[in-house]
């Protein structure tokens, strides 16, 4: 296997000190600042799956690098360099597994809040809506197709579950997790987020359906933090297939998720093995979007 395609589960670099592995990224806290390592491990539906997707922590990576940028109008962000010749000199000797997948970082309070915005109906909101007519208990129109777009996008928070699945909450019960003014805050900073990238992405023949947005605080203010609009925490539909009523053919980790639907899995640790064939189409999905929306 190549350096390129050598896939990186999990990090373990003795000289930096471990704060936390999540699904996706390992975190090392070097004092004034922060290493976020994206490393290659695939999460659906929050369940970690034993199968790494090749050169996915580099696409994560890149992605949010130049979405954090294109924000700054918007909203500042966590960002201190992803080029590893800038890390402290303590990081050089692992530069190898570094570079590419890795984000130098300030540090910011991240709040127990994730940010979904929804502009297209699908995946669990069709279900919900095909039940009770409403998305994260919001009322929508009757008569909404499946991957419709929505009148306008709307704001769906949800819990952080450290382990097993987050749990969708209304407006009302982030404002008792956050607070109103911070709750309202980054609610119109998401949806503005969203509006922009959106605006965007339509330019480059491509619909983001939906996403989610983390935030931290950070001298008394919300900033972006861990990742924004990557394959995935947002699902890509290419424009020139797109119709409505029907599920969509996506550049994010739908392709997965959908093989997943396919097995009798109780969607809970450990997750089943995944078939090389798809391991192989993610790994070129998420390539295909980075290049077609950052270029």
């Amino acid at each position: 296997m190549t350096k390129q395609t050598k896939i990186v589960l999990n990090t373990d670099f003795p000289d930096l000190r471990l704060i936390k592995r999540g699904k996706v990224r390992d975190i090392y806290d070097l004092g004034q600042h922060m290493l976020l390592v994206a490393t290659d491990r695939l999460s659906a539906f929050d369940v970690v799956l034993p199968d790494g997707i090749p050169s996915k922590g580099d696409v994560l990576t890149a992605i949010s690098a130049f979405w954090f940028s294109h924000m700054k109008p918007i909203v500042d962000n966590h960002i201190v360099t992803t080029d590893v010749n800038d890390f402290p000199d303590v990081c050089q000797q692992y530069r190898e597994t570094l570079q590419r997948r890795t984000m130098l970082v300030k540090k910011a309070r991240p709040l127990e809040v994730e940010c979904i915005v929804r502009g297209y109906i699908s995946g669990s909101a069709w279900k919900e809506y095909k039940r009770d007519g409403t998305v994260c208990s919001i009322k929508l129109p009757q008569g909404l197709r499946e991957s419709e777009r929505l009148p306008e996008p709307i704001f769906t928070p949800s819990t952080k579950a450290e382990q097993g699945h987050d749990v969708n909450i209304s407006f009302d019960e982030a404002v008792s997790i956050v607070g109103r003014d911070v709750a309202q805050k980054i609610k119109e900073l998401s949806l503005a987020i969203y509006n922009k990238a959106g605006d965007y992405a339509l330019g480059k023949g491509i619909i983001i359906a939906d996403t989610k947005f983390e935030f931290g605080i950070s001298d008394g203010r919300p900033i972006l933090i861990d990742e924004v609009l990557t394959p995935d925490s947002s699902r890509f539909w290419p424009l020139k297939d797109y119709a409505a009523g029907r599920a969509q053919e996506s550049f994010d980790k739908q392709i997965v998720r959908d093989y997943l639907l396919t097995l009798d899995w109780n969607m809970e640790y450990p997750g089943p093995r995944l078939p090389e064939e798809i391991i192989a189409k993610t790994s070129q999905r998420y390539k295909e979007i980075l290049e077609i929306l950052s270029c």
